[in-house]
């Protein structure tokens, strides 16, 4: 073959692997397919590529970010890393190529840039040579990916012009899919899967309201007022952020969501056409959550709490004005169990429920007799726990 004809191949194939980056196809793929692909195809281009990995960063409230590697015949490694893992990276090249926004090619030995045999990703796999590039985001964190090889000498001049040639494209599609994680990713963690779900789905004008059932829990630290007052304000957010933790996990392991948090309650609710099945996920989460604070001390406190349950119709959506909105529930249902609620601490009793949510999670409750409740004409018998 002529020179003139390999040049003009190699060109085809080099674009033909931009259109691929940049097309329907990757958009299509996962993050491991992605990786895999492109892994595949540079080899395909003849680049000496023994290792490539992609360490996508985010905003989470407990990760910094993932970390793909790939490398021929083998299976994609997926590294979710956790906000401690940046003392791990702190002084490598993946940070340099971070904070600076500029490639670098490091070799095997020391250098200024850091050390980055030692990093799980790279180690005991014969590197001689990286080329780490940054993807640089429109706005929030910065990516990057690295390029190995096992060859003596490394990648030529060529070869890294050609990786540079596809950087681009890489780093659009990696940009949309780390900004359409981060805004699942804060979707999720401030207003919750369910609601999340809403919001992409466009029902986000002010008055859009649905009606559902759901079985509700109110779940309030006992006393919050006065321990507040005894302890010094960074005391109180530890105290409130080691409560929750031992509140939310049984609700959205139980299928619940939480709603609202309102000072040192906790509002969620478990929606579903099967009204059994919700009430019997609420108790579940309840009685596991109070068998986690009656372990829970911090420093000479034993919190305690009251926990209300309730099963009833909601309304679900969007108040506000303008452009300031917020997702709630309201609607009668949603205020007898705040009362419920209150009537755990009158009643001093960690847990208590309304007939119809006992009935329908058929509930081994005991009756904690009738009472009057704050806004409603009729009395209302509780039902609590038998005694632990």
């Amino acid at each position: 073959m002529a020179k003139a004809d390999r040049m003009a191949g190699s060109t085809n194939s080099l674009l033909s692997l931009i259109e691929w980056i940049s097309g329907d196809e990757c958009h299509a793929l996962d993050e491991p397919g992605l990786i895999s692909g492109l892994g595949r195809r540079l080899q395909a281009l003849g680049l000496p590529i023994d290792r490539l990995t992609l360490h996508l960063m985010t905003l989470h409230p407990e990760l910094i970010g993932r970390t793909l590697a790939w490398a021929p015949g083998e299976p994609v490694e997926i590294h979710d890393r956790n906000h401690g893992m940046r003392q791990t990276f702190a002084n490598s090249p993946l940070r340099k190529v971070m904070d600076s926004r500029e490639p670098l090619v490091v070799g095997p030995g020391d250098s200024v840039h850091g050390r980055w045999q030692g990093i799980d990703i790279f180690a005991g796999r014969g590197l001689v040579q990286l080329m780490i590039a940054p993807l640089c985001n429109a706005d929030g964190p910065v990516s990057a990916v690295a390029f190995g090889t096992r060859r003596p000498g490394g990648f030529t001049a060529a070869e890294v012009q050609v990786i540079e040639r596809i950087l681009p494209a890489l780093r659009n599609t990696c940009e949309l899919r780390v900004m359409r994680q981060v805004e699942l990713s804060l979707l999720d963690t401030y207003i919750g899967p369910l609601t999340a779900q809403r919001i992409l789905a466009g029902q986000i004008r002010q008055g859009e309201i649905e009606s559902m059932e759901a079985a509700l829990l109110l779940c309030d630290l006992r006393g919050f007022t006065e321990i507040s007052n005894m302890l010094p304000s960074n005391s109180v957010l530890e105290l409130l952020n080691a409560y929750f933790d031992k509140v939310i996990p049984p609700i959205t392991r139980e299928g619940g969501e939480v709603l609202k948090f309102m000072g040192d309650a906790v509002l969620a609710f478990f929606p579903g056409y099967d009204a059994a099945r919700s009430c019997a996920s609420a108790l579940s989460a309840a009685r596991d959550i109070l068998q986690e604070i009656d372990r829970f001390e911090f420093g000479e406190i034993a919190p305690k709490v009251g926990i209300a349950l309730h099963h009833g119709e909601v309304s679900y959506g969007n108040i506000g004005s303008g452009r300031r909105l917020d997702f709630t529930l309201i609607g009668p249902d949603v205020n007898l169990v705040s009362r419920i609620q209150t009537a755990c601490g009158d009643l001093r009793v960690p847990l208590l429920m309304s007939d119809g949510f006992r009935k329908e999670a058929c509930a081994a409750a005991v009756s904690a007799g009738w009472h009057t409740l704050k806004g409603f004409a009729e009395t209302v018998e509780l039902f609590c726990l038998p005694e632990r």
